[in-house]
């Protein structure tokens, strides 16, 4: 699954997590990546980090969605499937301007995000 453009030295899961990270840049979104053992994660915000991960079908992206299974107290994820990484980088940004809204970034790093360079 490697592309054109992809960049070197890095492992398939890191270039299926690389996909979307420019994809969500273009959303104007910053993710950070991490990727090592067969899966790569994409550190996007608070409570919002995508595991980019080789599963039955295929490779796919996975992301806590909030919510907590009433049943099983467990974690309630979401996914989607690495071939539609459009669709993917739309269901993140919303997630993460969901989580913009509840953890803003801290007064201090909003201030030195506006200091001009």
């Amino acid at each position: 699954m490697s592309w054109v453009g992809a960049p070197a030295g890095l492992s398939i899961a890191g270039q299926v997590a690389e996909r979307l990270r420019l994809e969500l840049r273009q959303l104007g979104i910053v993710a950070d990546l991490h990727e090592g053992k067969g899966l790569a994660l994409l550190s996007v915000w608070v409570d919002l980090v995508v595991w980019c991960e080789r599963g039955v079908e295929g490779w796919r992206y996975r992301w806590w969605t909030g919510r907590v299974s009433d049943q099983t107290g467990r974690r309630i994820y979401t996914g989607c499937r690495a071939d539609a990484v459009k669709t993917a980088g739309q269901r993140i940004a919303g997630r993460y301007a969901e989580l913009r809204r509840v953890h803003p970034l801290s007064p201090i790093f909003a201030e030195i995000g506006a200091a001009p360079e």
